[in-house]
């Protein structure tokens, strides 16, 4: 059976209700080897892309995961981009905003990692984290110095969205692709995930008592994603909201949408003109003497 990443999409304008997407979906493999095959099948392809996304050397491609605690954000990164080139791919993670970030917009902080053309860029968290987290958590809000009559909650994020979609819609025209995942996981598997963490060793670090107390909040948090993804999918930056309590089957469903999406550009490699490979002939006879 074969990923449709049009399944997972969020289309322009609907209002989304998460309790309607499902986080399980019937797995796209049958086996461990099977899902290991298929795995390294999109790798390798995304691999010859991602080298003709820098040759081509006219689009970027900017991949934004986002997602509760325990969602699978880090490890979905890890094994999907393991086989790109590192010299044509940055990832970059966004935690609490440092103070001099915080003295500027909102976007400012995420804007000055954006890829350049020809190179993937990965945001682990994003500027998203400012109408989820923020918006669950609004005394982050009030320490942004912002004039107070900006702070009024029936109109900031309203606003914010605006600005997000009005970035990314610039970004388009200027040649950055956008692909947006919300891994979908349910509140029963990241419980199972963070007793992992406290059981296993080598996951303790993974888990702190912030963790805990953040996951009181999950309903806060399905209302804030909800409001975000209605307002802010588009058909120029789509969100895919990936179920997520399978990894295998949420990585699958991720490689499959960024081939999608780097298929669907208009990339070829540079043609010489007659006179450089004139040059070419030339430089060769001379490596060959």
């Amino acid at each position: 059976m074969r990923v449709h990443a049009k399944d997972f999409r969020v289309r322009e304008g609907n209002k989304i209700d998460l309790k309607e997407w499902t986080t399980r979906v019937d797995p796209y493999y049958r086996s461990k080897k099977q899902y290991k095959k298929i795995l390294r099948e999109h790798i390798t392809e995304m691999s010859a892309l991602q080298n003709l996304l820098y040759a081509s050397n006219s689009y970027a491609v900017l991949i934004i995961f986002q997602g509760m605690d325990a969602a699978g954000k880090d490890s979905a990164i890890k094994h999907v981009m393991s086989g790109v080139n590192p010299q044509g791919c940055e990832v970059h993670s966004f935690k609490h905003p440092s103070m001099e970030e915080l003295e500027h917009d909102f976007l400012w902080r995420t804007t000055r990692y954006l890829p350049e053309r020809g190179r993937i860029g990965i945001f682990n968290r994003s500027y998203y984290e400012e109408v989820l987290i923020v918006r669950v958590h609004p005394e982050i809000l009030h320490s942004e110095g912002l004039p107070k009559e900006l702070l009024d909650e029936k109109t900031i994020w309203r606003d914010r969205y605006r600005s997000i979609v009005d970035l990314e819609n610039h970004l388009y025209r200027n040649g950055t692709r956008i692909v947006k995942f919300f891994l979908h996981v349910s509140k029963d598997e990241q419980r199972r995930r963070f007793l992992a963490r406290i059981d296993e060793p080598d996951k303790n670090w993974k888990f702190s008592r912030g963790d805990l107390e953040e996951r009181k909040f999950w309903n806060d948090y399905i209302k804030a994603y909800e409001a975000c993804l209605s307002a802010t999918s588009s058909r120029e930056a789509p969100w895919y909201v990936v179920p997520a309590d399978d990894k295998k089957n949420a990585r699958l469903i991720i490689s499959r949408t960024i081939l999608d999406t780097l298929h669907g550009l208009k990339m070829a490699y540079p043609e010489l003109s007659k006179k450089q490979q004139k040059e070419l002939r030339e430089l060769r006879r001379l490596l060959t003497k």
